[in-house]
């Protein structure tokens, strides 16, 4: 049995996921997730539905991880220790891991919907205005080759699927620093690898559906 269990749809966060198992060299199985039939066996394991879902099996055990952040970390934690940072890259590797996660995502997804909030009430939002976390990134990336300097890590799977799925559907701009970074990564056997796999799933959907 594999050592781990992929749920995911490859028009999703899911490639994420994908790219990360590949990153660790991991052994798994993948389970297809449909958007409008999703199983009572997968509910179960994640009560929200949502892709993407990993199972550890592990010692007896089966570990669910949900959230692609988490993922991404915990990937890095149990299958490889190389993409973990180092004591002096923790600062960095967590902080752009979190940001990323958390008000890149929000700046990216209240963008999408239309949602501005009023000058004097972007205090009250975790990115402040989508310009600033844009910027924000920007000013990161523009002074290092990857999150933690010049050595790639885990954080960057998912750092960087925020720049190149963002730069690719328009909801982040392309800039210098964004358009170097993702060469950085496209370069990558495990991105290329995991890239190929969901891209002819999702031409397969596709072509289902028509």
């Amino acid at each position: 049995m594999p050592e781990f269990t992929f749920y995911t749809n490859p028009l999703s966060r899911g490639q994420i996921a994908r790219w990360a198992l590949h990153e660790a060299n991991a052994d798994y199985d993948t389970v297809f997730v449909e958007w409008q039939d999703k199983s009572e066996e997968f509910l179960k394991i994640n009560p929200m539905g949502k892709v993407p879902t990993i199972v550890h099996h592990h010692g007896g055990h089966d570990h669910v991880v949900t959230e692609a952040a988490a993922i991404c970390h915990y990937l890095a934690e149990t299958a490889a220790p190389g993409l973990l940072p180092t004591v002096e890259e923790k600062a960095n590797y967590f902080r752009w891991l979190f940001f990323s996660a958390g008000p890149l995502e929000q700046a990216i997804t209240n963008r999408s919907f239309g949602l501005e909030a009023a000058p004097e009430r972007s205090i009250m939002l975790g990115y402040g205005t989508f310009d600033l976390a844009i910027n924000t990134l920007e000013g990161m990336l523009a002074t290092r080759e990857y999150v933690c300097g010049n050595r790639f890590t885990m954080a960057d799977v998912y750092v960087g699927s925020h720049v190149d799925w963002g730069m690719a559907f328009g909801s982040m701009p392309s800039r210098p620093a964004f358009e170097a970074y993702a060469e950085r990564l496209r370069t990558r056997e495990a991105y290329k690898a995991s890239k190929a796999i969901d891209n002819a799933l999702g031409e397969e959907m596709q072509a289902k559906a028509q």
